[in-house]
């Protein structure tokens, strides 16, 4: 780690820290996460195997943060990222603290568009996230979006069954909830809908205090489900012993009123109940909501991404706030809570 000066700790958790640093030769800042586990009984070859290395190593896109190094100094082992300036969070914290102005649709649609191609790109490699979230959606100074955190990140082809202990329960499709043992990709698809939802109202779709809570507020938004929307899920339910809320649902468009037509069925179809209906991270991208990406030719697409984001307003970055996890807050001029940043995971309905 001798060629990399520490700047500043943006971030912590139970994993560890996670330090901005500037590489002494180059000028280049990049971020480095210090895992707290002790690997000095550990070869390169067990670090290399690690999940999260991984699937990292196989992952080459620009809408995936990229791995740079992976450093193992005296039983320590660093993580070296290129560095993203915040996350979408931050910055939907940021746009509350300045009155609450919503962003675009066009900024929302270009986040989106850009984190559909990684997720595919994550989908085809063979990997799924599993912990999908505005924290986990990383912003570049000039507005490029990038997905973060392989730690939870599961082999598509791998054995089940998986754990059911994964997603932030804010963002946990219903198959997770009902402890499914073989769930899929479908449940990063799930919480691209309620981060979507999210990023046009800046306020969560499914806020649920607890696990219970969490399934009431899923059933309070899109209605209680029945055999047909989706029989395996009456069957994972059953077989826990658990009642669905009678609910009616609510009208999308109403709720989000901000949001057009086109935005509103994608929103539908990735939370569907059933996630043989959600669509896949493919097939979001040929969604009409984009359909304005697809009238450009394939080479020109990326100038016109640039050229879309020179149109958007300038990042106000939340240069004052610092993530407390311990408190649960933002440090700085104010205190904003952060329920995302809950660090205890509540139990899921099995």
């Amino acid at each position: 780690m001798e060629k990399y000066t520490k700047i500043k700790e943006v971030g912590s958790g139970s994993f560890g820290v996670v330090w901005k640093a500037m590489n002494k030769f180059t000028g280049e800042f990049v971020a480095v996460k210090v895992i707290k586990q002790s690997f000095d009984s550990w070869t390169w070859e067990d670090c290399l195997n690690l999940r999260e290395v991984k699937a990292l190593r196989k992952m080459n896109h620009p809408h995936v943060v990229k791995l740079k190094e992976l450093i193992k100094e005296q039983g320590t082992l660093y993580f070296v990222f290129e560095f993203m300036d915040c996350d979408l969070l931050q910055l939907m914290i940021e746009k509350q603290r300045m009155g609450g102005a919503k962003f675009s649709e066009s900024m929302v649609k270009d986040w989106c568009f850009r984190v559909f191609h990684g997720l595919s790109h994550m989908h085809q490699r063979g990997y799924f996230h599993r912990d999908l979230k505005p924290e986990n959606l990383l912003l570049s100074e000039d507005g490029v979006i990038k997905i973060a955190d392989m730690g939870l990140a599961r082999e598509i082809d791998s054995n089940p069954p998986y754990t059911e202990y994964v997603m932030t329960r804010w963002y946990r499709a219903p198959e997770v909830m009902l402890c499914s043992k073989n769930y899929g990709p479908a449940v990063d698809m799930w919480s691209m809908g309620a981060i979507m939802v999210e990023l046009f109202t800046l306020s969560p779709l499914f806020p649920g205090m607890n696990s219970r809570d969490q399934m009431h507020k899923i059933c309070s938004v899109l209605g209680t489900p029945t055999e047909k929307d989706w029989p395996e899920g009456i069957r994972l339910a059953n077989a826990l012993n658990y009642k669905f809320p009678l609910c009616d649902g609510i009208y999308l468009p109403a709720f989000i009123p901000c949001a057009s037509p086109d935005a509103i069925d994608l929103i539908q179809s990735l939370c569907s109940w059933d996630p043989n209906k959600r669509p896949s991270a493919a097939q979001a991208l040929q969604h009409p909501f984009f359909r304005s990406y697809y009238r450009i030719p394939a080479p020109l697409r990326e100038k016109y991404y640039q050229s879309n984001l020179k149109k958007q307003p300038p990042i106000q970055r939340p240069v004052h706030l610092k993530i407390n996890q311990q408190s649960n807050v933002c440090d700085g001029q104010s205190e904003v809570m952060l329920p995302h940043k809950k660090l205890e995971f509540q139990l899921p309905l099995c």
